[in-house]
């Protein structure tokens, strides 16, 4: 008995998400090997869509009162200070090479500057 079910697109044995149909005549699922005939997926609509952000939003650069830019791309990220969405980032590797390097993001409304070591 399934315990998964109601979208066509995942499994109903395991709720793994089931390949594109390909040549073959069933679809198999790649975790706990389910088939399903390809007919079952006959008349069935896929939509997809990719939005790209304006160039504008992308990346910035900015200059404050003592002439320093701040360049780079704006990711979504809220500023802990504002509260406001968009905060440029930049990388550095500070402590030794066997560990994770150290993200540093600025916020393009406030300024505010955290750190996150990775």
């Amino acid at each position: 008995m399934s315990c998964f079910g109601g979208n066509p697109n995942f499994c109903p044995e395991c709720g793994n998400v089931l390949p594109l149909p390909g040549i073959p005549d069933t679809v198999r699922c790649p975790r706990c090997s389910f088939c399903i005939p390809v007919a079952e997926f006959s008349k069935q609509e896929i939509r997809s869509s990719v939005v790209f952000n304006p160039v504008e939003q992308s990346t910035v650069t900015l200059k404050n009162e003592d002439n320093s830019e701040l360049k780079g791309a704006v990711i979504d990220r809220r500023c802990s200070r504002c509260n406001k969405e968009g905060m440029v980032y930049h990388t550095r590797q500070m402590r030794s090479a066997d560990e994770g390097q150290t993200v540093f993001f600025t916020c393009i409304n406030c300024r505010y500057q955290e750190k996150e070591d990775s």
